[in-house]
């Protein structure tokens, strides 16, 4: 490592291999890419049906948990985050999903954020991909992405898209497409039968330029300021404490989680938060690690009363016919980030548009311990998309490497208990259609006897659990209740930006590996002055 870089980003997520390919493109500037995790070099990672064993594996993965949730019965919620190249890109479930349009429409029109309309996002959504579904005023086919359909074949995902219809929750051919509402197939971040992250997509192929640096294994201290502008990163390597400065700007790419972690550990944040733990205050912002959000899911299960799930894939000889073909040519089974259906609906006539998502897969499965016990059946989880409750971190120490404290208050507001039951009673319309008579046993996740709205509330607080889609701890915004402006800059600070999901002002309805991606794109033409990508008026179906 040099002494000093033209930027400094921390963080080898999502956001931050963007970052570091764009920045680093014309040769001009210097760029290190701090990352905590290591290199991905796990096979299980680059097969996509091998999700399950990853993203709860401790040795590329931080394995957060929240605080008791008081209205989750106390309970503590598993949080994987990923601690690898790629970071939860490089764990996570491969669906891509950038929201509704209108999400981003309101960041523009009701909190105040110029130029965040979906038209204004839509081109960096399209440059970013190569969709299979080739280019359109919706897709695109020239982007470092790889975006793949749908390809395995079941009779419960065509029951499945049935079941829509005739249910009139809706179908769609693509939810990032015309018509953003319905049961559709989704699409994921796969290319040639393997996982496309974020570190395959932006970040591998830039490790050849020279003026790009890669640092692994390497966890951040603290950023460093002098007066009012950050001049450098302070992180632990080998052993060692690394001292490297920033000549333009310190970049904070590392999540929701971390970044607000990092900010307070710096001395930037909440005056009272910093001073119960001794850290000198630098900079006030008491709106850093406020505003917390997530995904909150529950999920229902069926037997199926035929043998066509994919429950027999964990038998020894039926791995090794799945690994053998996946090796050999990339494709089959192995080739699959096995939820391969969804859809975004209404709960209620209420709303203005989809507030509920769904996963659909045909397998049952349980975890015991890290191990996966499978059965004959067929699992749909629904998530909440736009929660009223929200949450905040906080530290647990000064010591870096003490997890921060992450309370999410899920369920805080009656309003998503009210939602979440309503998402129950959608899945169980949908799974009563005439569509699913010939697969649909017993239902066994909740059991049976769970009817009566007392029952189904006590359920989903004994069983709800994030999506993994933490968000807005450092939020966009133009007041005190925001970190960063619409350019992602540290309000009061020179030099310094945060850019990943912490930023978005309200969580978008969808999964967030895609919007993060898009944002960071957007980021990377702030940092280096480019004109944005001229806005698309694309059209779309809204009911």
């Amino acid at each position: 490592m040099k002494a000093e870089y033209d930027y400094i980003i921390l963080g080898a997520g999502s956001a931050g291999c963007v970052l570091a390919n764009r920045l680093s493109e014309s040769g001009e500037y210097s760029v290190l890419i701090v990352e905590a995790g290591g290199m991905d070099r796990k096979l299980m990672i680059h097969i996509p049906a091998g999700v399950h064993s990853v993203y709860k594996d401790p040795s590329i993965n931080w394995n957060y948990e929240t605080e008791g949730e008081a209205e989750l019965d106390q309970r503590k919620v598993e949080l994987p985050r990923g601690k690898v190249l790629g970071g939860s890109s490089s764990i996570n479930a491969m669906v891509y999903m950038r929201g509704h349009p209108l999400d981003y429409d309101r960041w523009n029109d009701e909190l105040g954020l110029d130029g965040w309309s979906y038209a204004d996002c839509l081109p960096y959504f399209k440059a970013g991909e190569t969709s299979e579904r080739g280019a359109s005023e919706w897709r695109g086919d020239s982007g470092p992405l790889g975006v793949a359909r749908a390809k395995l074949e079941n009779p419960l995902f065509d029951a499945f898209l049935t079941a829509g219809e005739t249910s009139k929750q809706g179908r769609s051919d693509d939810l990032n497409g015309y018509q953003p509402e319905g049961l559709a197939r989704l699409d994921s971040t796969i290319r040639d039968g393997r996982r496309c992250s974020a570190a395959v997509a932006h970040l591998k192929p830039a490790l050849t330029r020279p003026n790009l640096e890669l640092v692994t294994h390497a966890l951040v201290e603290q950023i460093l300021l002098d007066n009012h502008r950050a001049t450098g990163v302070r992180f632990q390597h080998q052993g060692k404490v690394q001292v490297i400065r920033a000549r333009r700007e310190v970049i904070l790419s590392c999540g929701a989680i971390k970044s607000p972690q990092v900010l307070m550990l710096s001395g930037i944040g909440p005056a009272a938060e910093l001073e119960k733990h001794g850290i000198t205050l630098r900079h006030e912002m008491p709106a850093v690690g406020q505003n917390l959000q997530d995904h909150l899911k529950i999920h229902c299960t069926w037997r199926c009363t035929q043998p066509i799930t994919y429950h027999r894939i964990n038998q020894p000889w039926n791995k090794m016919k799945i690994g053998m073909r996946w090796l050999t040519s990339k494709d089959g089974f192995g080739a699959s980030n096995i939820w391969e259906a969804g859809g975004l609906i209404r709960g209620n006539d209420s709303v203005d548009y989809p507030n509920l998502q769904y996963h659909f897969a045909p397998i049952s499965a349980k975890y015991r311990g890290r191990k996966i016990v499978l059965s004959q059946g067929f699992t749909l989880q629904v998530d909440q998309l736009r929660p009223a409750s929200s949450g905040h971190i906080a530290l647990t120490s000064a010591n870096p490497l003490d997890r921060p404290a992450a309370h999410f208050n899920y369920l805080s507001k009656a309003q998503d208990l009210r939602e979440l039951v309503e998402g129950f009673h959608k899945i169980n319309q949908l799974i009563m259609q005439p569509a699913f008579i010939a697969f649909r046993g017993e239902r066994i996740d909740p059991m049976p006897e769970v009817k009566a709205e007392s029952d189904i509330e006590d359920w989903i607080r004994a069983t709800a659990s994030t999506d993994y889609h933490p968000s807005c701890s450092c939020r966009m915004g133009k007041d005190e209740n925001s970190v960063v402006d619409a350019e992602m800059k540290v309000h009061g600070l020179e030099g310094l930006r945060v850019v990943d999901a912490s930023v978005m002002p309200a969580i978008v309805s969808g999964n967030l590996n895609a919007p993060t991606q898009m944002i960071a794109a957007r980021a990377a033409d702030f940092i280096l002055g480019k004109t944005p990508l001229p806005p698309e008026h694309a059209r779309f179906h809204f009911q």
